[in-house]
């Protein structure tokens, strides 16, 4: 609950208001003094405020030397802190008349009785500067009120409030409560979850228990402190900084700060509730003043604020044309920490009558610079890695970034690529920033390739074959094979080299099921061994051969007969998928000859990787099979595939 303190004891109905702008104090005594204050006048007595107020007695006496007898003097206090409302409080105290302070008047009131001189020399203990400050040190006990009374020290009240110290007190109050452990002594320090949890209860068999107080998280305080004005708010934010806060908690209200009073950012993060501090919307200049300011104050630990608020923050810097210092820092902490980007937050709109591309790829360009290095130690430590496992399942965390990066940047460099005004070199700069182990397969940057050579229809082959050196032939995917070996678009060295590279993987693919079958022909006799332990056993090197009896002619011929049945599924096994391959064979020369018969030293080739044309297919289905052997070297020479 909010704290109120009581001054005075007569009826508070002594002081009434009434038209124009007028209040008077009911007494049986006749007004012999006016007191204009703004656009209200105050008809009240001269000994009263004489006798609590050193500046009223001075600016009392001097009226009434210059005024006609039996009329009331005027006195005019336009520039009294808080304005009429707080010398009405201080006129109250004065005729010791029924006055509640609270946290949103304390302070106006702390002020007018200093700028009215009500202290101990005016009005003995119990003055109205010792009340009021007395009050104010309850007030700032409590978060709530704190805060309220820290909100009050705005336009004229605020040069005073300064040199009383107070708005000092109230944000080192604020930042105390703030730095310490919600969970001790008992709190939450916020009224509001305490009121909250005593709101719920719960029903049970018709009697209503009240719910316990739930104890308020390390963010409690971001939307409360994020109603401060800007200038106090960073105050606030510094001393919380010097006092140990987390940068953590210090970025997390900046970000609650930001969305806020930000509408850009706003309406790109999907934020409700935003404008300013007293709920307008604020101007471009000022935006980008309070983006400057917070991008100021943002900590530069790396993961403290999240790569989204900081690309959305770069994005309306952009928009807002800030200093090229604001944006620098923002890229900077950006691609500290681009592996947590996505790539919506990446699009960042170009701005300006100069510039050319839809998107700003300089800025990404710049960012992934940064990334990359940042992480110079983690590529500099395994410079040579070959194995796309270790990219992805092997136990070196390091290696994680850099492969998210590569694929945001192959989808980055697909969105961009339809804009024709982006140049090749600019495209080829941003793609061979990622190393080529960075990509466990290079399906992405050859989807970014193919739609870059879609929408530039007027590269040269030259300059085709250029860009095409971006993607590693043996690092596509079957799909991206099958996909490139049918893409005009591609120059045909290139549509050679994959071709090349699956008939090479098919081959490989071949010659491990062949070394598969010789582990079955020449293991037989170990799998047979299984069985031989008991006979190895009984021999004995020194004493010549062993005694040959029944049982072991039994063994041994059910060893043969196991032996002989695995080969035998072996065979048939590999002759399946020698089939099946084949197929695919048969497959990719239709494709080759649909794009063109090749000529000259491309014929060559095509025949040295066994993709002759008609006249081999003729002579292959020509040749007789091949009779059954049981030598594991002749099954293989009769299963090749001549190709």
């Amino acid at each position: 609950m909010a704290i109120t303190k009581v001054l005075g004891s007569k009826p508070a109905d002594c002081f009434q208001f009434q038209d124009p702008n007028s209040w008077t104090c009911m007494t049986e005594l006749v007004s012999d003094v006016v007191v204009e204050v703004g656009d209200f006048s105050f008809h009240l007595h001269k000994f009263p405020l004489m006798s609590r107020s050193g500046t009223l007695q001075k600016l009392i006496s001097e009226a009434a030397a210059g005024a006609d007898d039996g009329e009331p003097c005027s006195v005019e206090l336009h520039d009294v802190p808080g304005g009429a409302a707080a010398f009405e409080l201080a006129a109250r105290f004065c005729y010791d008349v029924r006055a509640e302070l609270d946290a949103g008047n304390v302070v106006a009131l702390r002020c007018a009785a200093e700028h009215l001189g009500m202290t101990e020399d005016h009005g003995g203990e119990g003055n109205l500067v010792e009340q009021a400050e007395a009050f104010l040190r309850d007030v700032l006990g409590s978060w709530d009120d704190a805060l309220r009374a820290l909100r009050s020290c705005d336009g004229a009240l605020l040069p005073l409030a300064e040199e009383l110290l107070v708005v000092p007190r109230c944000i080192d109050a604020l930042a105390s409560k703030a730095c310490a452990d919600p969970t001790l002594f008992g709190w939450p320090m916020v009224e509001y979850y305490t009121a909250r949890g005593l709101e719920e209860t719960v029903m049970w068999n018709g009697i209503a228990t009240t719910g316990k107080p739930r104890s308020p998280g390390p963010d409690w305080w971001y939307k409360q402190a994020s109603s401060l004005k800007l200038p106090v708010y960073k105050r606030l934010i510094t001393v919380m900084r010097s006092k140990g806060m987390s940068p953590e908690n210090i970025a997390g209200s900046l970000t609650h700060y930001a969305k806020r009073h930000l509408s850009g950012l706003t309406r790109h993060s999907g934020y409700v509730g935003g404008g300013g501090a007293s709920g307008t919307v604020l101007s471009d200049v000022e935006q980008r003043a309070l983006l400057e300011e917070i991008v100021a104050l943002l900590p530069v630990e790396r993961g403290v604020a999240t790569t989204r608020f900081l690309l959305g923050l770069l994005r309306t810097a952009t928009i807002l044309n800030a200093g090229a210092a604001c944006r620098d820092a923002l890229e900077r902490m950006a691609g500290n920490q681009l592996e947590e980007a996505a790539l919506e937050d990446l699009l960042i709109p170009n701005t300006g009558y100069a510039v050319e591309t839809l998107y700003d790829v300089d800025c990404v360009q710049r960012m992934l610079e940064q990334f990359v290095a940042a992480n110079t130690s983690a590529f500099a430590a395994s410079p040579e890695i070959t194995d796309e496992a270790q990219l992805v399942d092997g136990p070196s965390g390091e290696l994680m970034p850099i492969s998210t990066v590569a694929k945001l940047v192959d989808g980055y460099l697909a969105e961009v690529a339809t804009d024709t005004n982006v140049k090749l070199s600019k495209f080829q700069s941003i793609a061979e920033l990622v190393p080529d182990y960075a990509r466990a397969i290079d399906d992405g940057i050859y989807r970014a390739i193919d739609i870059y050579l879609k929408a530039h229809s007027w590269l040269t082959a030259s300059e085709r074959e250029q860009l095409c050196r971006l993607m590693n032939c043996q690092k596509l995917s079957l799909e991206a094979c099958t996909h490139a070996a049918q893409n005009e678009r591609l120059p045909l060295r290139v549509v050679v080299q994959v071709l090349f590279f699956e008939q090479l993987r098919l081959r490989t693919t071949v010659a491990g099921w062949f070394f598969v079958a010789d582990n079955v022909d020449q293991g037989s006799p170990i799998a047979a061994g299984r069985y031989a332990p008991e006979r190895s056993g009984e021999l004995d090197f020194g004493a010549g051969p062993p005694e040959e009896d029944g049982d072991d002619d039994d063994d041994e011929a059910r060893n043969n007969v196991r032996s002989s049945s695995s080969a035998t599924m072996g065979v048939d096994d590999i002759r399946q998928r020698v089939v099946e391959l084949e197929e695919e064979c048969s497959s990719m020369r239709e494709e080759i000859h649909r794009i063109g018969k090749p000529k000259g030293a491309l014929s060559r080739l095509f025949r040295k990787l066994g993709l002759g044309g008609r006249s081999a297919a003729r002579r292959q289905q020509q040749q007789p099979p091949p009779p059954p052997t049981s030598s594991g070297d002749e099954r293989r020479k009769s299963m090749s595939l001549e190709c």
